[in-house]
C-alpha cells in the first residue's frame, strides 16, 4: 500500500466508500490522464463512548493509470480506496488523492 512519508511524518488515508459522481475524464497540460470524482462514506462508529451514525462526502482525485481504471467503474459501487490528502494550488478544500482501490 502506498504511503507519503518524509521525515517519519504520513499523510494516508484508507477509505471505504461509494463512487456518488465521476466527472469525465481529462488530461493535465503534461498530458497525464486525471479523473474528478466524490466519494460517500457511512458507518456506524463509537465516539467517547457514544455510538455515532457518521456520513461524509469527500472530493477525490486520481492520476495515470489508476484514473483510467476508475473511470470505468460505475457510480454506486463500493470500493476501499488508499491515498493521501492535499489541498490544490488553487482551492480550499481538502482533496483525497486516490493511489490504489479494490472491492470492498
Amino acid at each position: 500500500m502506498p504511503t507519503s512519508s518524509v521525515n517519519g511524518i504520513t499523510n494516508q488515508l484508507i477509505l471505504t466508500a461509494c463512487i456518488a459522481e465521476l466527472d469525465a475524464l481529462r488530461y493535465t497540460p503534461a498530458g497525464l490522464p486525471a479523473l474528478n470524482m466524490r466519494l460517500e462514506h457511512e458507518s456506524v462508529i463509537q465516539e467517547a463512548g457514544q455510538i455515532r451514525q457518521v456520513k461524509a462526502s469527500v472530493k477525490a482525485v486520481a492520476f495515470g493509470a489508476m484514473a483510467e481504471r476508475l473511470v470505468k467503474q460505475v457510480a454506486g459501487s463500493r470500493w476501499s480506496f488508499n491515498g493521501f490528502l492535499a489541498t490544490p494550488r488553487n482551492g480550499k478544500q481538502v482533496v483525497f488523492h486516490i493511489q490504489e482501490f479494490q472491492q470492498d
